[in-house]
């Protein structure tokens, strides 16, 4: 609201204008009446009707402009709203991501904000301006007629309770409905972006009946709000039927009686309308305005949350980074009393490369959440050059950091822009480096549009081996100290993984390397290979070492050597890959996570 004061100021210099302009015509009525046409006066009749038609064009101008001012305020703070939550939301833990669908910040993002278009927009100026106008307008009934302005007011009054009721049965409703649409949105949203899975399993009609369901649920809301809202509006013209029947009753009477001229009776019509339509306008203007409240309530709930980079600037700040990562016996749980990792310790220094393998759900890819200060350990530290990360600025260090992880996200652009996407301002020399060293220039140079071709939506337009090494290239673009590679070769043919192999052996070298991968053939190279099992760290060593110990390691690794030379001999046989996981292989195959 302090960022638009300016223009609230100038829509209230406007709303007055334009209210007081509007109590001419039918302050007139009773001049009119009494003195023009009661005393035969035609000499007046131009100067009032000059008066009325002025009064008129302000009246109009006043409208459009307030109208300008207001309703483009309105739409800036719609604007600012949308830049504030969104930034807000990129700067929130990733644990928040994992326990709130997109869909639902899309609507806090995008829905929940309009609704401040009727606080610093029209609605307050209109609920406002309808106010002014009643109480001026009580004060002229009270001076034309008391007793029948006193009879007035009961019915009003009666109004008034009912519709501060109703506002407040109202509210909650709203604020479901918001969330409603959330859940709606979010479920279409995971449909259509999932497409090529739910028509590989036909399950368009599973996905319309889920789709269905929430449209009906959001339907039966709506339809509560719709029923709430035309209750009141159907009361309000009740009781603007009773003042009339009580003008009629009383204020015939009184002019009956002499107390009150025609043009008094007149008048008083005139301004019991002027009174009373304001308070049916706000019906509908409060419903906006409860519902407006009920999205920032939606949005405070977001914004109360705190950004990961909170105190950001009280932390250490991060020098160059050799890449020497210790983990001081660590423990992370994402829910308390299930651990995930359990008294991990482990030394990769600067330069080296480290292997994770084991079966899935071992806390792999946990252990890499941690190196990237995605999470922080429930117990124990996890140091970078001797500095914890509970105490460093998150920028700074991430920016030292480069990934490639098992489900790439490209954005819709250009396949430039993406590379480009790991440094801002990076030349076009330099995307190209990092294209070559990734192989992507093989691919490229086969598009009509070269590094100029849209990538479409999540990189649909690209086959998975294309996206896996534009990631790569990302990567290499980054020049980080600290290198995360999950998967980074899963999506590759063994032609594609040959060729990007020499590439990422440069890549990795002088940085410190993470790596997790399943075919275990990609890793042999690693300075240190963990083997991991239930959140712990059950074998630690080079590849020759633990081929010697016989253990994990060289349980999975002679297994996976297995299937392929036993391919071609059992190749319907369901067998379990190094993951842990049963799949069935396909012939000719290499099986992968």
């Amino acid at each position: 609201m302090q960022a638009h004061r300016k223009a609230l100021i100038a829509g209230f210099a406007l709303m007055l204008v334009n209210r007081f302009s509007g109590l001419v015509l039918p302050a007139s009525s009773k001049f009119l009446i009494d003195e023009v046409a009661g005393n035969a006066r035609g000499d007046l009749l131009l100067p009032l009707a000059a008066v009325v038609a002025g009064a008129t064009l302000l009246q109009g101008i006043s409208s459009f402009a307030l109208s300008q001012v207001v309703s483009v305020a309105g739409q800036r703070a719609i604007a600012n709203m949308r830049r504030r939550v969104q930034k807000h939301v990129l700067h929130l833990p990733v644990s928040y991501f994992d326990t709130t669908r997109s869909g639902v910040l899309i609507s806090r993002i995008m829905t929940d904000a309009e609704g401040i278009r009727n606080l610093v927009g029209t609605g307050v100026i209109q609920l406002v301006g309808g106010l002014l106008t009643s109480f001026i307008a009580l004060g002229v009934l009270f001076w034309l007629n008391v007793p029948l302005t006193l009879m007035v007011l009961c019915i009003l009054a009666i109004l008034g309770a009912t519709m501060a009721y109703a506002f407040n049965r109202l509210r909650p409703i709203f604020r479901e409905r918001g969330e409603r649409n959330a859940q709606v949105t979010g479920r279409l949203g995971e449909g259509l972006g999932g497409i090529r899975v739910v028509k590989t399993y036909v399950s368009e009609r599973r996905e319309a009946l889920a789709f269905t369901r929430g449209v009906h649920s959001l339907f039966r809301n709506i339809a509560s709000s719709i029923t709430g809202t035309s209750a009141v509006t159907a009361f309000s013209t009740i009781c603007v039927g009773a003042v009339g029947a009580v003008i009629i009753l009383v204020g015939g009477r009184s002019l009956i009686e002499g107390q009150m001229t025609l043009g008094d009776l007149v008048m008083y019509v005139f301004f019991v309308g002027l009174m009373a339509a304001p308070l049916v306008q706000m019906a509908n203007i409060g419903t906006q305005i409860s519902e407006a409240f009920a999205g920032l309530d939606r949005i405070r709930e977001v914004m109360g949350t705190a950004g990961e980079d909170e105190g950001d600037e009280e932390r250490r700040p991060v020098p160059a980074l050799r890449g020497d990562v210790t983990f001081e016996n660590v423990s992370f749980s994402y829910e308390e009393g299930v651990p995930v990792l359990r008294d991990i310790s482990l030394h990769a220094p600067a330069g080296t490369t480290t292997a994770l393998i084991g079966p899935s759900g071992a806390g792999k890819s946990t252990l890499i959440g941690l190196v990237m200060a995605f999470h922080h350990p429930t117990e124990g530290r996890v140091r970078v050059d001797g500095l914890d990360l509970r105490e460093v600025r998150l920028g700074d260090y991430r920016r030292q950091l480069g990934v490639v992880l098992q489900d790439n996200v490209l954005f819709e652009g250009t396949i430039r822009e993406n590379i480009a996407y790991a440094r801002a301002g990076a030349s076009d020399e330099e995307v190209m480096r990092a294209a070559r060293i990734s192989n992507c220039d093989e691919f490229i140079s086969r598009f009509e549009l070269g590094y100029d071709t849209r990538v479409g939506e999540r990189g649909v337009k690209l086959s998975g081996g294309q996206r896996q090494r534009v990631a790569i290239a990302r990567a290499i673009l980054a020049d980080p100290k600290i290198l995360i590679l999950d998967e980074a070769t899963s999506s590759l043919d063994s032609e594609s993984e040959a060729l990007i192999q020499e590439g990422l052996a440069r890549l990795r070298r002088g940085r410190t390397t993470f790596v997790i991968a399943h075919r275990l053939s990609t890793i042999r190279s690693a300075d240190c290979i963990l083997a991991m099992e239930d959140g712990r760290i059950v074998e630690r060593g080079t590849h020759e070492a633990l081929m010697k110990e016989q253990g994990l390691y060289h349980r999975l690794y002679t297994r996976q050597h297995g299937i392929i030379t036993n391919l071609f001999v059992n190749p319907g046989e369901e067998l379990t890959d190094v993951a842990g996981d049963a799949s069935e292989v396909p012939t000719g195959g290499v099986p992968g996570r």
